[in-house]
């Protein structure tokens, strides 16, 4: 009777730890690029959300408040996540690190309320060049309240 053993080699465990080391050093990176990307989009989207709900506030209401979160719920959400830095009328939206990356604000006169979404200095920071690229400031300013604006 022949006593055989079935295993594997010391040579085949190395290539299967070989190989799983490539993927993984393929995989990792792309998996943190798209946590990046997923926080980019949800930062984007509720800046554009906030300032539909700060244009249709001002229209409904026929004024604009102090308080953006009492205007906005995305701004609002923002700011306790830690995303955003919420004073009067403006809010100022940092990412990476950069702390102004984006800024919304509502210049107020005696005739007229205005929203205006202003891109800071990037610099160097992807996390921020992306996100600035993901709003559309050229449709800002917007007129919230004044004679040009219909009730």
């Amino acid at each position: 009777m022949k006593n055989s053993k079935q295993a594997f080699t010391m040579i085949e465990l190395i290539f299967v730890i070989v190989i799983l080391g490539i993927l993984a050093a393929v995989a990792i990176p792309k998996l943190a690029a798209t946590r990046d990307d997923a926080e980019i989009s949800k930062i984007a989207h509720n800046i554009m959300m906030g300032a539909v709900e700060i244009a249709s506030y001002a229209v409904a209401n026929a004024k604009t408040e102090d308080d953006l979160t009492t205007m906005s719920n995305a701004l609002k959400s923002l700011s306790i996540s830690g995303e955003a830095v919420l004073t009067t009328k403006k809010a100022v939206i940092g990412i990476g690190s950069i702390s102004d990356c984006i800024t919304l604000e509502i210049f107020t006169s005696i005739s007229d309320d205005n929203l205006t979404i202003t891109l800071g200095s990037a610099s160097s920071d992807n996390k921020c060049i992306a996100l600035q690229s993901a709003i559309d400031a050229a449709k800002y300013p917007m007129k919230l309240r004044g004679q040009s604006v219909q009730y």
